[in-house]
């Protein structure tokens, strides 16, 4: 994809375009231009015209105008941590607009939505070769381990090309669950690329330890941070090469 292969190697960095005007968005994937970094994740749900299509639209024509690498188009949903709210019926058509479009490489669906309409926007994004990241996020609390493998190999069993799980943890247990939970999908779920990450200040660890325990991306902030722990993207390179396992 764009020459980006996860579970290859060190886990990809991936940097939040979260501006909340065109020409802010814009000025952010200008910036990146001498950033270190593998792809970037549009959060949708921070554009104040999200709900007018044809801006969406103009948007992404221009992103893809000056920016080459893979982007993943993500509306992050209230419950989950995003900054809006949509109907579920607008939040699959937005989708399956960004799906449809041509102008994106990945598009993040969230599980705890509506199980059908994700297995048929998984079969479409198929057709149209763009990826499927499943996810499931908790902002207050992590699951159990078994919880968070169960979510994570029913994300697989419903189809995604890629899983992702984020956790709040409220000790520094949590933040080993987590890490317990991802190395167990490694050694023995899964079968396909995992994102885990446990966040705040406990959980930056789990941001930085991906190719030890399984995660095969991490995300980091050029400028502004989309989720609570993230660090900057040139820690993150920093880090990654000296706990590189080659």
């Amino acid at each position: 994809m764009k020459d980006v292969v996860f579970n290859e190697g060190r886990p990809k960095i991936c940097v939040p375009l979260v501006g909340k005007t065109k020409q802010e968005i814009i000025k952010e994937v200008k910036r990146l231009e001498n950033v270190a970094f593998d792809l970037a994740e549009l959060r949708i749900d921070f554009f104040e015209d999200v709900e007018h299509p044809e801006r969406v639209a103009a948007l992404l024509a221009e992103i893809n105008s000056i920016y080459k690498k893979p982007l993943l188009f993500t509306f992050r949903t209230k419950k989950e941590g995003g900054e809006r709210e949509l109907s579920l019926d607008r939040y699959f058509e937005l989708n399956r607009f960004a799906i449809r479009s041509g102008l994106v490489d990945l598009v993040d669906l969230e599980l705890f939505s509506s199980e059908a309409e994700v297995i048929e926007l998984i079969a479409e994004a198929n057709v149209k070769n763009v990826k499927v990241v499943l996810s499931s996020h908790d902002f207050f609390r992590t699951p159990p381990k078994e919880e968070i493998v169960a979510r994570l190999v029913k994300m697989q069993q419903i189809g995604a090309d890629i899983t992702k799980i984020a956790v709040m943890p409220q000790s520094e247990e949590d933040v080993l669950t987590l890490l317990a939970a991802t190395l167990e999908m490694k050694k023995s779920k899964a079968d396909r690329p995992c994102i885990t990450m446990s966040m705040g200040k406990y959980g930056v660890i789990s941001r930085l330890a991906g190719e030890l325990f399984g995660s095969c991306l991490t995300f980091a902030a050029a400028k502004d941070v989309s989720a609570p722990g993230q660090v900057s993207v040139r820690d993150v390179r920093s880090i990654l090469e000296i706990m590189a396992l080659d």
